[in-house]
């Protein structure tokens, strides 16, 4: 077994999922317990300054071996599991795949009818959940990743490089990894997010993010008396709900597309509560879908009586192409260290966010690299071992590529 794998099989034990409810950084303890174990090992290994501050971010140094002037490139990736599904108690099992469904326990089945990319790992040994957890490669195995590239630079001396910093970070989940990264300490030049999916993705573009609260107010009157007193809070939910565009939801948008989706909605006659998401990856197109919905309940007041519907939008992150492209270099190596290594990059944008944006706004550019794993946070998740193994060896190049020049 590969010592990525290894790695990777000893982190997946540990329960680091986040929570959004513990109001603390790490928001559960298990993240500080896989932190402190990582401080450990990354010192055994021979790295310099390991940290672990009180917020839970391990940092750690790989001192320049070559007096020649390079550019200090950092990795960074997450400790904790998303709060989606358990990980907890998780039992990964290794499989040679040579086709067909692969059977994850006696009731689930990972079925290439489901998830017809199984089908591009045959005759590859992959690493499955029982299905009872999500397997927490996504971000162990980046951390898996960058330990044992640096791992491998310390054990072979004669390859050149400038000085590497590895960053890990709580809470990325829930949307707080970057809350209290200490970009100035890090001291980095530039930095690659390990968490992207599978072999060969490399994505330096991401949503503008906002976040929507909607409060409304009714009047409750016993139905039996209610015509012309009654104001029902639901059914003017359901109204503003009816004034977005129908096609713009999740469900029904793809590559660069943009959406509302209303997350979660709670509500009596009196009272009801809606949040919402509003994503786009283009400015313009985000200012106009944050405007539309503040016109609804500007024209919902002017229906129902002033007051009736309150709304707070508040931005939550951008696009990081904005911080990348003035110095593209950082993808352009990226690209080149995997065709290098006879990988495909697969450049797409991500619908979503990772730490990298918000550390990209922060002074510290940072685009995304692929960990290999397939079906995130969820039991249906799995990593092939070749491809954690692909990803040590593009880190090393993106850092060999430098010293060279």
């Amino acid at each position: 077994m590969s010592r990525v794998v290894e790695r990777f099989l000893s982190y997946v034990k540990y329960d680091t999922q986040s929570s959004t409810t513990t109001g603390t950084t790490p928001s559960t303890e298990g993240q500080r317990v896989l932190g402190n174990a990582l401080v450990e090992e990354l010192k055994a290994i021979g790295l310099s300054d390991v940290t672990i501050d009180e917020n839970g971010y391990v940092m750690a140094t790989l001192p320049a071996n070559t007096d020649k002037k390079i550019p200090t490139i950092g990795f960074v990736a997450h400790m904790d599991t998303a709060p989606d599904y358990s990980g907890k108690n998780v039992n990964p099992q290794r499989v040679e795949y040579k086709g067909g469904n692969i059977k994850l326990n006696d009731n689930v089945v990972l079925s290439p009818e489901q998830f017809p990319e199984l089908s591009k790992y045959v005759g590859k040994t992959l690493i499955t959940t029982d299905g009872t957890t999500l397997l927490g490669a996504d971000d162990k195995a980046g951390i898996s990743e960058i330990i044992t590239a640096m791992e491998y630079l310390i054990s072979n001396p004669d390859i050149a490089h400038g000085t590497i910093k590895v960053g890990f970070t709580p809470d990325e989940e829930i949307g707080e990894g970057a809350d209290h990264f200490n970009v100035e300490k890090f001291a980095a030049d530039f930095a690659y997010t390990v968490d992207g999916g599978e072999l060969g993705e490399l994505e330096y573009e991401n949503f503008n993010a906002a976040g929507v609260e909607v409060k409304i107010k009714g009047r409750s009157v016993h139905p039996g008396s209610a015509k012309n007193k009654m104001i029902n809070s639901q059914d003017i939910a359901m109204e503003l709900q009816g004034m977005l565009p129908a096609s713009a939801k999740p469900e029904f948008t793809e590559g660069y597309e943009g959406f509302f989706m209303l997350s979660n909605m709670t509500g009596t006659i009196e009272d009801t509560t809606m949040v919402y998401i509003i994503r786009d990856f283009f400015m313009d197109a985000f200012e106009a879908k944050k405007k539309l919905i503040k016109d609804i309940a500007d024209l919902l007041n002017k229906k129902y009586g002033e007051g009736t519907v309150e709304i707070k939008v508040k931005d939550q992150y951008y696009n990081m192409k904005e911080k990348i492209e003035p110095v593209m270099h950082i993808v352009e190596t990226a690209e080149a260290a995997m065709k290098a290594l006879g990988i495909k990059p697969i450049v797409v944008p991500i619908r979503g966010g990772t730490d990298g944006a918000r550390l990209s706004f922060m002074g510290l550019p940072t685009p995304n690299l692929f960990t290999g794993g397939l079906n995130f946070h969820g039991k249906f998740e799995f990593i092939p071992e070749e491809s954690m193994e692909k990803a040590v060896e593009t880190i090393v190049k993106i850092i060999t590529l430098y010293a060279e020049r």
